[in-house]
């Protein structure tokens, strides 16, 4: 399993602490963030992790921005990109099982970040009938 990492000038310690914890567990990861203090647009740094969605290079996402809301919004632009805002360590665990995500995006503010990412990496996707009957719905919104 590869990880990537995007952030924007908000997300810088967040990000810090998201790669300890993957260093941590020999999780190989990517960082595709911003390293710097200085304002830039979060909108190329979605971009760019959810390209490496999309050509394979990496297999699930970690943004992060101010409130984790415009990264969700441009993540769910891509094509097959699923991305839900998580908050609490029980959304980490729902935002994958049910609703297949593949990008979590979280705020620079974020609590139990250890458990979060805990549940959001290891959850399994649900094999129920009526989630994968959900997210065939979504997918197909991305041919509208």
């Amino acid at each position: 399993m590869k990880i990537g990492i995007a952030n924007d000038h908000h997300g810088i310690e967040l990000k810090k602490r998201i790669i300890n914890y993957l260093e941590e567990r020999n999780i190989e990861y990517i960082n595709y963030g911003c390293d710097v203090v200085d304002n830039v647009d979060y909108v190329d740094y979605a971009i760019n992790l959810c390209k490496g969605i999309q050509n394979k290079d990496i297999d699930y996402g970690i943004l992060v921005c101010g409130t984790g809301i415009g990264m969700s919004i441009v993540a769910n632009k891509m094509k097959g990109i699923i991305a839900g805002k998580v908050n609490t360590p029980r959304e980490a665990i729902l935002t994958k099982e049910h609703n297949m995500a593949n990008v979590i995006t979280l705020a620079e503010y974020t609590e139990n970040l250890e458990e979060i990412l805990d549940n959001f990496i290891n959850t399994k996707p649900s094999t129920e009938e009526r989630h994968k009957r959900r997210i065939e719905k979504i997918l197909k919104l991305e041919n509208n």
